[in-house]
């Protein structure tokens, strides 16, 4: 038993490490490159890659949650067993923070100013002042408790009995992506709890202490989530059990 933990605690150390290498890295690193750089659209593919790729390498390990407000939401659900989620939920966060580190240390290496504070600086989230779009706090609020409800969503219902559960990892991917495609503008998506406190850390300042609301309205979007998806698949077991009770009782 310890061993197993100790298995999916690393899987989901690497897991996030990934996710905010990889994401935040597009969005620090090659985002705004002269000339050529990704944008917008190319940070949302990065975060949904990461993802994806992660979900196949070491999602047989853990579940792949790489995020603490997944494995809130799907304890909400009754798909994580309680042992799990403070170990998962500390793994998550360290693995963030590795990564915004070695993204400071080859970030801070580039000729030039890079820039620290300010609207999505160094992939940080923020609202108000700190809003890529100047977006209110109730804006923030609103839009990460809706988006990661949804993402939530997707990955109970690809998960789920009945569903191609080997593929899951594409659709909650692409989820991850249309996240970032609509809601960049507002918080620079955080929908990730971890994923918001490694670079709010390196930034620091005013950055941390806008990160309470990226912990509070994920897992409030996660928590609904979990709540609803375990009343309407316990619903949808419960219709096909007398499915097949009524087809065997059937002359």
């Amino acid at each position: 038993m310890e061993n197993d933990m100790t298995r999916r605690v690393i899987a989901e150390f690497f897991g996030t490490w990934w996710l905010v290498l990889g994401g935040c890295g597009a969005a620090v690193l090659a985002a705004k490159f002269p000339d050529y750089g990704i944008g917008f659209l190319g940070v949302a593919f990065a975060f949904g890659l990461t993802v994806l790729t992660m979900a196949y390498a070491v999602g047989h390990i853990s579940g792949g949650h790489f995020n603490p407000a997944v494995t809130i939401g799907l304890w909400s659900a009754g798909r994580c067993p309680s042992r799990y989620v403070i170990p998962y939920i500390i793994a998550q966060v360290v693995g963030a923070i590795v990564a915004a580190i070695v993204l400071w240390l080859i970030a801070s290496g580039k000729t030039g100013q890079l820039v620290w504070s300010g609207p999505g600086a160094f992939a940080t989230n923020g609202y108000d002042t700190l809003s890529p779009g100047q977006y209110s706090l109730g804006s923030c609020f609103v839009i990460e408790v809706v988006m990661t409800f949804f993402f939530l969503f997707v990955i109970i219902g690809t998960t789920s009995k009945g569903a191609a559960a080997g593929f899951a990892g594409i659709p909650i991917g692409l989820a991850l992506t249309l996240i970032h495609l609509v809601s960049i503008p507002v918080t620079n998506t955080s929908v990730n709890p971890a994923r918001s406190t490694g670079p709010a850390l390196i930034a620091g300042g005013e950055h941390i202490a806008q990160l309470w609301l990226f912990w509070v309205a994920p897992i409030i979007g996660a928590v609904i989530a979990g709540l609803l998806a375990r009343w309407v698949y316990e619903a949808e077991a419960i219709v096909g059990t007398v499915v097949v009770e009524e087809r065997r009782v059937t002359p």
